[in-house]
Parts: structure tokens; C-alpha cells; sequence
């Protein structure tokens, strides 16, 4: 039997054959993708909707998703301002945290001493219950906006802080060695290698805490407050409209949905190089 011997070039109209010779293998064509979690989500909603009609189940206790809806839709513009006072103590809350978290997480990266006078205090002024200092703080400060962004910002403050930590420590040495080597200040180091090589570990507190920034806010409301969301879903509870209290709870997921989605898009933005977002963009 003759050996065979493999051909050198590719079968004509082959993907290989097709390639610019010295360039990596074709870019996949780009392919829509399926919205499975709103296919969940219809899925859900139309099982909902049959359970409250087969079962009978009053609406006092679980209304059809019909009726959350219809409560949602001849009473927007009350929730709506609602939404937009709990949307501000969530937005600026999350701000100030942020201003406020990096930077402390950078002095504790950097400072042996200042990270073991301050970080235990960090670590156990977050195992207290921030519903325990509502009260104190509407104490202090009255029934204003401060202490709702202030709950807000003690929330969402941790998280913050320790993956900002981890990300700043988490720098190879030799690269550090590499920057003094050539010259760099600490300063450039930071902004040039230690920040970059950090920021995948600093969204994902901020992504934590988009989702905390939601929670602070409720329950700042829910102890001491004329508006927002988490006061029309008391006035609702004490009207026993729980199709009011679905339709507020509704409009508060929307709000954390939107926020987290910023973050996201902030991130792809910032580190479109990292593994994670590109493992994102090609769908695997």
C-alpha cells in the first residue's frame, strides 16, 4: 500500500483556505442570543396565572400577575415617584460608598499598619444588624434623606471594601519589581499596574453591592419614612393590597436589574481584556 501523504494545503473553499495566511482562525459570525431567563420568567408567569384560577386562591393572598399589572398600570405615576425617591437613596448611597470604600481599600493594601488597626473594625462593624441602627440614625438625623443613604452606604460598604483589598493584593511581585526597575514612582506603579490588574476584583464588589444598595434602601424606608417604595408597600400592607405590594416589589427589581446592568456595561467598558468579559462576548 502506498503511503499517502497529507495534503499541504487546505481543500479549496475551506474555512482554513479562506484565512489570511499569518492571521489566527475566522471570527465566528455573530449569533443573536436567546433570552432564556425571559422565557423563564413568561414561563413562570403564565404557571402563576393558572395556579390562582385552578387552586382559587383569593387575591388577598396571592393575586394573578393580571392584577399586578392592572394596580401597576392605573397607579404608575404614584409609584413612579415613589420609585424615583428609592432610585436616589440607592444611586447616591452607592456613590459615596464607592468614593469612600476604594480609596480605605488602597490604605489597607499598602499599609501593614494601618490595615491591622482598621481592618478588624471593618470586619465587625458588618456583623452588626443594620436594622439595629435605623432607629439611631433616624434618631440623629430625622426623617430626611441623610439616614437612608447613610443605611445604604453602610450596606453596601463591605463588600466594597474586601474585594477592593483582594484585587489590590493579588499583584504579582515580579511585576511590581519590574516597574521600580524601570523607574516608576509608586504612583505610576499603582495606576499602571497594580489598579488595572485590581479592577476585575473591584466590580465584582460593586456588582455585590448594586444589589445591597437595594436592600439598604427598603429597609431604611421600612423603619422610618414618608416615600418610596418601601413606604407605599407598608401603606399597602396596611390596606391589605397585596397586589399594591407586588407591584412595588416589582418596580424595586427593575430598579437593582438596571443598576446591576450599569455596573456591567461600566465593566465590559473599562476591562474589555479581562478573561471574564471576553469569555462573556464570545458566548462561552
Amino acid at each position: 500500500m502506498p503511503n499517502r501523504v497529507p495534503p499541504l494545503h487546505s481543500p479549496p473553499g475551506s474555512e482554513a483556505a479562506k484565512a489570511p495566511i499569518g492571521r489566527g482562525p475566522p471570527r465566528q459570525k455573530w449569533r443573536p442570543q436567546v433570552p432564556y431567563a425571559a422565557i423563564t420568567v413568561i414561563g413562570l408567569l403564565i404557571v402563576w396565572q393558572s395556579a390562582t384560577y385552578v387552586f382559587r386562591i383569593p387575591s388577598y393572598l396571592l393575586p394573578p400577575p393580571s392584577d399586578i399589572m392592572v394596580d401597576l398600570a392605573q397607579n404608575w405615576r404614584l409609584l413612579f415617584d415613589q420609585a424615583r425617591v428609592t432610585a436616589f437613596e440607592v444611586v447616591t448611597g452607592f456613590i459615596l460608598s464607592g468614593l469612600v470604600g476604594i480609596p480605605l481599600a488602597a490604605l489597607l493594601a499598602y499599609s501593614t499598619a494601618f490595615e491591622r488597626a482598621v481592618y478588624p473594625l471593618i470586619v465587625g462593624s458588618n456583623t452588626i444588624p443594620k436594622v439595629a441602627l435605623a432607629p439611631l440614625l433616624l434618631a440623629w438625623f430625622g426623617f430626611g434623606m441623610a439616614p437612608k443613604i447613610l443605611i445604604v452606604v453602610l450596606v453596601t460598604f463591605f463588600p466594597i471594601v474586601i474585594n477592593s483589598v483582594v484585587g489590590l493584593k493579588s499583584l504579582n511581585p515580579q511585576m511590581l519589581h519590574l516597574a521600580r526597575s524601570m523607574g516608576a514612582s509608586a504612583l505610576q506603579a499603582f495606576w499602571l499596574f497594580r489598579l488595572p490588574n485590581a479592577l476585575p476584583s473591584i466590580f465584582a464588589g460593586l456588582k455585590i453591592a448594586t444589589v445591597l444598595s437595594v436592600i439598604g434602601a427598603v429597609v431604611a424606608e421600612f423603619v422610618g419614612a414618608d416615600s418610596g417604595l418601601g413606604y407605599a408597600m407598608m401603606t399597602a400592607t396596611a390596606d391589605l393590597n397585596i397586589a399594591r405590594q407586588f407591584a412595588a416589589i416589582l418596580l424595586l427589581s427593575l430598579i437593582g436589574v438596571i443598576f446591576f446592568s450599569f455596573i456591567g456595561h461600566v465593566e465590559r467598558l473599562l476591562i474589555p481584556w479581562h478573561s471574564s468579559i471576553r469569555a462573556e462576548t464570545l458566548g462561552l
